[in-house]
């Protein structure tokens, strides 16, 4: 596609959650209302929503967008054929209550893009009752060409480990590579090319309210990821007026997916104004906290998004991240504790290496604790940390992260039959033997 005002394409926003405006052509926005009788240059209005129009004025989301046709100019949808994309606990199979890990997916040969690509691992809850969320990862070797998605089932979480990604969505583009995140919202439509060839990383598929950033209580009023270190993309339109044989919209709908033909592109948005926005993370910029005296603080220091649920406190899924940090405290075990959590956690590795698991958890893979599934440090690393002389140490060319959940997720059968799955994973705490010495004896 050719896009407008190129110099402009990758100029960002700063922000989260704050009211953005862009204009692609100077005066395209209409000043002092929403929806004139006649839009600037003829455009049309449109409203895309992302919450209840009665939903509280702190959480409501929604973006007016002024475009050269409207969305609803559209064919009929007909199925699309992606059986490796499910949704929801439905999706998956009966699983034991085992750890899970898997060794990094390979990229097959055959042509794949970010649809086609996408592979889900794991889930839980239920698109229609907009609960729970699911795990992917994208195995892609080949750019969205002609074609758009549009997830009305969920906003989704980008998280590329290998390869860049430029997304193109209907309100500019975004430039997205490994150690950076991506969060586009439900509905909005997506285009996905691969400047770097074959692409792989991870998705968060979520169904319920969207990501917001965590509450930070007595860590103050700075902290974890600031707002303004958020990019949001400035307005970019397709140049074209007509795609022949058409443009493919994919459309994720009640947990399937549909592909209808139109004969413009949906990235024909001239300007926007709005809350309801794509954005990008650099995760370099999270500023980490960490004990200076003692003990391992519980791993929610490193929230860096937050989608909750009915209960206050215990999230839909929240997004943490493990980066580069300092250790320093005295007369403590530093990696994470063994431990059963009531929350379920999806890990995935971008880069280097995490601290509790020294070998076997590899970038490109990934592993899963559900609920009351005990876990914590491999043997080695147990040996090594709790051995370890405790000088001030940085952790150094890492970057690991969690999707945690309230809900267990159900692995589908791709993740348990597709040959990635380390079935020797529970091997790796075997080495942890009985050491109790009963000095009072």
């Amino acid at each position: 596609m050719t896009l407008n005002a190129l110099p402009n394409a990758l100029r960002y926003q700063s922000g989260f959650g704050n009211e953005f405006a862009s204009e692609a052509v100077p005066g395209a926005l209409p000043h002092g209302q929403n929806s004139p009788q006649r839009a600037p240059h003829e455009l049309y209005t449109e409203l895309l929503s992302g919450t209840a129009f009665t939903a509280p004025r702190a959480d409501n989301r929604r973006t007016w967008l002024y475009r050269r046709q409207p969305s609803a100019v559209i064919g009929g949808y007909d199925p699309y054929a992606q059986p490796f994309w499910t949704s929801g606990a439905a999706g998956g199979v009966v699983c034991p209550p085992d750890p899970l890990r898997w060794k990094p997916f390979d990229i097959p040969d055959e042509p794949l893009d970010f649809v086609d690509g996408m592979r889900t691992l794991a889930a839980n809850g239920d698109a229609d009752a907009q609960t729970g969320m699911a795990t992917h990862v994208y195995l892609a070797n080949r750019s969205m060409t002609g074609k758009a998605l549009v997830n009305a089932d969920g906003e989704m979480l980008l998280v590329p480990q290998q390869g860049r990604l430029v997304l193109t969505t209907e309100l500019g583009i975004l430039e997205l590579a490994p150690g950076e995140v991506a969060l586009v919202p439900r509905g909005m439509a997506l285009s996905v090319a691969l400047p770097d060839g074959p692409s792989r990383g991870y998705v968060c598929e979520n169904y319920g309210a969207h990501f917001r950033l965590p509450e930070l209580g007595p860590i103050g009023s700075n902290g974890l990821a600031n707002a303004r270190d958020f990019r949001v993309p400035t307005a970019a339109y397709d140049q074209a007026a007509a795609f022949s044989p058409g443009y493919d919209i994919v459309k994720k709908y009640g947990g399937r997916l549909w592909v209808a033909r139109q004969a413009h592109s949906p990235f024909n948005v001239v300007a926007w104004h709005g809350n309801l926005v794509p954005c990008k993370y650099d995760t370099a910029h999270f500023m980490t906290i960490g004990s200076i005296s003692f003990d391992h603080p519980d791993p929610s220091i490193f929230t860096v998004l937050t989608a909750p649920s009915d209960t206050p406190g215990t999230a839909n899924c929240d997004f943490v991240i493990f980066p580069p940090r300092w250790l320093v405290a005295e007369n403590t075990f530093r990696p994470p504790w063994f431990h059963r959590n009531l929350m379920s956690e999806f890990m995935g590795l971008v880069h280097g290496q995490y601290d509790a698991k020294a070998e076997g958890f590899q970038p490109g893979g990934a592993s899963l604790h559900n609920g009351m599934v005990p876990h914590g440090p491999d043997a080695e690393s147990y040996r090594k940390a709790s051995t370890a002389e405790l000088a001030p140490h940085k952790l150094e060319h890492t970057l690991a992260f969690m999707f945690e959940s309230r809900y267990r997720f159900v692995p589908t059968a791709f993740a348990l039959q597709s040959g990635s799955l380390d079935t020797a994973y529970a091997g790796c705490w075997h080495g942890l033997h009985d050491n109790f010495k009963d000095t009072a004896a």
